[in-house]
């Protein structure tokens, strides 16, 4: 179970639920844009500190708390694996959070039903950034690519292959440079 800290209103992650009450049914639309915290992201792609992260949301009053749910949209920044060109990636991504009255946390803490975190409601405030890291940062491409067909990097120097298509090294083999010169025509 989650406890929470008492929440900071002004933080643009925190959320104000007190218009819906206690009445489940009712419902209120959030559209927001808000600044990118640190370290949303790995070290390949994240989402860049302070940029926008548009928030598309509804709360809901429910029988057990308030649920959270709708869109977010961010640009993550980062590099492409194979050729290490820099890429943006537009990433959206659905968020359904559910969170609890304070007072059904701790009936749920006593059942023993720790199998998921239980976020909780702090008065009539919900903090969605811990919901939004959780869902953002796994839609993040595991290894992004600046194009699906992206041919990298040249092994032997360095080359960016998408640039020079033809690019290739003649290497001899070492333990065959006997045989080739002796397929050389001599000067008799």
């Amino acid at each position: 179970m989650s406890h929470v800290n008492h929440l900071d209103p002004r933080d643009p992650f925190v959320l104000d639920t007190h218009e819906l009450g206690r009445r489940p049914g009712s419902m209120r639309p959030v559209h927001l844009t808000v600044p990118a915290p640190d370290g949303l992201g790995t070290e390949v792609i994240a989402v860049p500190p302070g940029s926008e992260i548009e928030l598309d949301l509804r709360l809901e009053a429910v029988m057990e708390g308030v649920l959270v749910s709708g869109d977010v949209r961010a640009s993550a920044a980062g590099e492409c694996v194979r050729c290490l060109d820099a890429i943006v990636v537009d990433i959206e991504v659905e968020l359904t959070e559910l969170y609890v009255y304070p007072e059904r946390a701790r009936v749920a803490d006593e059942d023993g039903d720790e199998e998921d975190e239980v976020r909780e409601l702090d008065g009539d405030l919900v903090d969605v950034e811990p919901a939004i890291r959780d869902t953002l940062v796994p839609a993040l491409p595991f290894q992004p690519l600046c194009r699906p067909d992206c041919p990298g990097l040249c092994v032997e120097c360095g080359a960016h292959l998408a640039e020079d298509p033809d690019h290739r090294h003649d290497l001899r083999d070492p333990r065959w440079a006997a045989l080739e010169d002796l397929q050389k025509p001599t000067d008799s």
